[in-house]
């Protein structure tokens, strides 16, 4: 008689993940999303908010990588992964709701305003009920998902993030062509120490440096003056199209607007969201199964948390001035930058290394010539936009940062390659583990 209740358990079982099959897929990108809209309400910096989305994400891996065997275990690929455990203690859940869940609880325990993705986790299980979930399977997944959101936690605290408060206060470097705070708000340098964090996939935050940046002069025939003057006179000539380009791209979740003297904050999404989006539109345009929306998402968000440590050695090694300061001061005095400077060194590129390192990986896993719309910007009303591959992405992302004036080409094009570098390497890292790409090939 046991053994019938078993066998029938396992075809109620069966029958039930087929009729969930999809479904569950769909919850993944808005369980994304609303880490997303936590980080623009707290005003996460950019290299931060792809930390919270490693771990995230990875949680999410973990669950979905112990109960698909053709999906590697992550000590195959992240050298500091402790081997997170699933424990079910017995009891029947369902990996899916316990993976999806389990995004939403690790950036509950990890974002300073964490609780407030409750009210998502309740809106999550009423989609569950409706869907027609036993009420224990949920409770089960759930406890899954909890536990497995607390193991995250627990890696990450020794990645260094929390010493980062510890210590000394950066200092702009005194001298022609270093950095300064730029207005309007003239924010302190954000994240001066990120260098010194844990690499989730690379081996260390200086493994893969960028060219030398061209040397600071003010002599009008020097290279240097040369890029000033470029940046300068696109900022005086940019078209509609080049200007749209720039917003689309913007992602500064720093923008201040001031009138007089009360000065407004602009909330926005920062690179790594939009590249988050980026890679749950195209996972569902490719139609890929839970399992490997999942796959998918973990590896974009440990290679822009990689990218992000290695643009910023670079960044706070070079210390670069920022193109708004060089023109106010030696070039034109009333010109001002299309978008706001961001509170950083100039050199590289932020937006140009993230998004080359994960338009490579994105481009391993789904393919070259990869055809999609992105409406990322829309709650920004800014419009759709239509891209023929991932690396074309990358390209425009690079370039809006000279339309907007606050990145000189150099920056540009060697941040891109920088980026790109990382990317190879996650790619050598993740095939070398067993992952295969997901689609198109």
């Amino acid at each position: 008689m046991k053994n019938w209740m078993i066998i029938l358990l396992m075809l109620c079982q069966t029958g039930y993940a087929q009729q969930h099959k999809n479904t569950f897929t769909e919850y993944i990108q808005p369980a994304v999303f609303s880490l997303s809209m936590v980080m623009m309400h707290d005003v996460v910096n950019p290299p931060a908010a792809c930390r919270f989305y490693s771990y995230a994400m990875m949680s999410a891996y973990s669950i979905v990588a112990a109960h698909n065997k053709q999906i590697p275990d992550a000590k195959r690929f992240i050298a500091s992964y402790p081997g997170i455990a699933v424990h079910d203690s017995g009891r029947v859940y369902d990996y899916r709701i316990a993976a999806v869940y389990s995004i939403l609880e690790t950036g509950k325990l990890m974002l300073p305003s964490g609780f407030m993705l409750e009210k998502d986790e309740e809106k999550l299980v009423l989609l569950f009920k409706k869907d027609k979930v036993p009420d224990s399977i949920i409770r089960n997944s759930i406890a899954v998902a909890v536990d497995v959101a607390k193991q995250a936690v627990q890696w990450s605290r020794p990645d260094g993030y929390t010493k980062l408060s510890t210590r000394v206060r950066y200092t702009p470097v005194k001298g022609e062509g270093y950095w300064y705070p730029t207005p309007p708000a003239y924010i302190e340098a954000v994240e001066p120490h990120w260098k010194t964090l844990r690499p989730m996939v690379i081996d260390s935050c200086n493994q893969f440096l960028p060219l030398p940046p061209v040397p600071f002069s003010k002599d009008t025939t020097s290279a240097f003056y040369a890029l000033n003057k470029e940046v300068r006179d696109a900022g005086v000539n940019l078209n509609m199209e080049q200007r749209v380009i720039a917003s689309f791209w913007d992602c500064n979740p720093f923008a201040v607007s001031t009138y007089g003297h009360m000065a407004i904050g602009f909330k926005k999404i920062t690179p790594g969201g939009h590249w988050m989006n980026i890679t749950g539109i195209a996972a569902r345009k490719a139609q890929l199964d839970f399992d490997k929306t999942v796959l998918v998402h973990a590896v974009a968000a440990v290679t822009m948390m990689d990218a992000f440590i290695s643009c910023w050695d670079s960044k706070y090694t070079s210390n670069r001035i920022r193109p708004e300061t060089y023109i106010n001061k030696y070039m034109d005095v009333r010109w001002k930058p299309l978008l706001q400077t961001p509170p950083f060194p100039e050199y590289t590129s932020g937006h140009s290394v993230v998004s080359s390192a994960v338009a490579t990986v994105l481009t391993y896993m789904m393919g070259d010539n990869f055809e999609y719309e992105d409406n990322t910007e829309e709650m920004f009303e800014i419009a759709t936009r239509k891209f023929s591959s991932f690396q074309a992405a990358c390209n425009e992302a690079a370039i809006s940062r000279l339309y907007g004036g606050i990145h000189f080409r150099d920056a540009i094009e060697n941040g891109v390659d920088q980026g790109h570098k990382v990317g190879e390497k996650v790619v050598e890292k993740i095939r070398n583990a067993g992952i295969v790409p997901v689609y198109g090939r």
